[in-house]
């Protein structure tokens, strides 16, 4: 028995079958790169779902982790402690909002904007009690707890497992139509929606679907809700997502690289209005604000402005998107994305869908996941030196071609 395949029978023997991961066992990670228990060397072009844009155990994120570690690592909230004030005055100069509320995971996240939006609806637009209706697009993800799966088209999140959270619409990513229709109701509080749509695939909408949406919302007196616990970050080539097109949204939900990777922390932004409608016990978490997580974070996003990662995403991102559409294969049917957050859509060919590419792939060296059956999608470490992309897609063409 190789030591991969005593691992991987100890998850099947003791785990829960919720996620089905490549057959791959890590046990280290540095910068762009991780090994195997093997020992085996490969280029990390997931990022742990964008969560380690800063790359695999950054020595200043786990400086600032290890230092604080040995000091003060949970208060809970009951009491203040000496660092959440200055990670939230950090935050909102960072991002340029009145008020931030941390919590841990991106779904948490998204929780604690719906729960503000519908407290906005009541004390401030005045919506009568329990009338509050939240908009999302179809194929958005923001996590598997019951409100996240409430608003999901996709039946694997949500089939058998009603009732669902009442007063949540879909209507079609990228149609400003469907979107002034639903809006025209006062009982609507918040659309909530991603910039570029990651699980779905990297699907980018039209050049101007934001500053729209920004405009219809603003018509309407609804809040726009960005979650960018995926795209923020420097993921996309810029801070935000939403910067490719200068808006900012009324709420903003960050999460994952929000660490660097080393540890859950999330936070929601907001204006004065809309963040003090929420009043002591009425939302919180026994982790949130809390100053491990805090010091973390403020460490990962030193690293974001520090080593320039937004222009090495927008400038490998293009790089990388170029490299592919020149290799001219006929099974990638499509290539999308912003910075270095792409997707590469696949036409099967001989029998291969895209979980088989993947399976190649991890035996040439680079680890990527397939996003449904036909779309891979490929998020290195935004520590990525060009040298690295370059090896990255001679690998990625080396493995299409020996597959034809």
């Amino acid at each position: 028995m190789t030591k991969a395949t005593h691992y991987i029978e100890l998850e099947n023997k003791h785990g829960a079958f919720n996620y089905k991961p490549l057959p791959v066992v890590l046990n280290k990670g540095l910068g762009v790169h991780v090994w195997d228990v093997d020992d085996n060397k490969y280029l990390d072009f997931l990022s742990a779902y964008s969560a380690v844009n800063q790359g695999h155990c950054h020595p200043k994120i786990i400086k600032a982790l290890t230092d604080q570690a040995q000091i003060l690592t949970l208060t809970s909230r009951a009491f203040y402690n000496d660092v959440l004030g200055e990670f939230e005055k950090y935050m909102c100069n960072y991002f340029g909002y009145d008020r931030v509320l941390p919590m841990n995971t991106g779904v948490e996240g998204g929780e604690t904007a719906v729960k503000l939006a519908r407290r906005w609806a009541y004390d401030v637009k005045g919506i009568a009690a329990n009338k509050a209706r939240i908009i999302f697009a179809e194929n958005n993800f923001w996590g598997r707890t019951i409100a996240a799966i409430s608003s999901s088209s996709d039946e694997d999140s949500y089939g058998g497992f009603g009732p669902y959270v009442p007063g949540f619409t879909n209507i079609p990513y990228n149609d400003l139509g469907a979107l002034e229709t639903e809006l025209k109701d006062h009982n609507v509080a918040a659309f909530m929606v991603e910039p570029i749509q990651g699980e779905a695939g990297v699907v980018v909408p039209d050049e101007g679907y934001l500053t729209q949406v920004a405009a219809l919302c603003k018509k309407y007196n609804v809040l726009f809700i960005a979650d960018e616990v995926q795209t923020g970050i420097a993921r996309t080539g810029t801070l935000l997502a939403c910067d490719h097109e200068n808006v900012k949204p009324d709420i903003l939900i960050l999460g994952k690289a929000l660490s660097g990777g080393v540890m859950p922390v999330s936070a929601v932004l907001a204006s004065d209005e809309i963040m003090l409608t929420i009043k002591p016990g009425q939302h919180g978490s026994t982790f949130g604000g809390n100053p491990l997580g805090c010091k973390v974070a403020m460490a990962a996003l030193e690293v974001i402005k520090d080593e320039n990662l937004v222009d090495n995403a927008f400038k490998l991102g293009n790089k990388f998107r170029a490299g592919l559409a020149a290799m001219n294969l006929p099974m990638m049917t499509t290539i999308r994305g912003r910075g270095l957050l792409n997707g590469v859509v696949i036409e099967p060919f001989n029998g291969h869908q895209a979980y088989d590419v993947c399976l190649k792939l991890k035996e040439n060296g680079l680890l990527a996941k397939q996003t449904h059956d036909h779309i891979i999608r490929f998020a290195p470490p935004l520590v990525i030196t060009e040298t690295q992309l370059n090896e990255a897609l001679t690998i990625i063409e080396k493995t299409f071609r020996a597959m034809m």
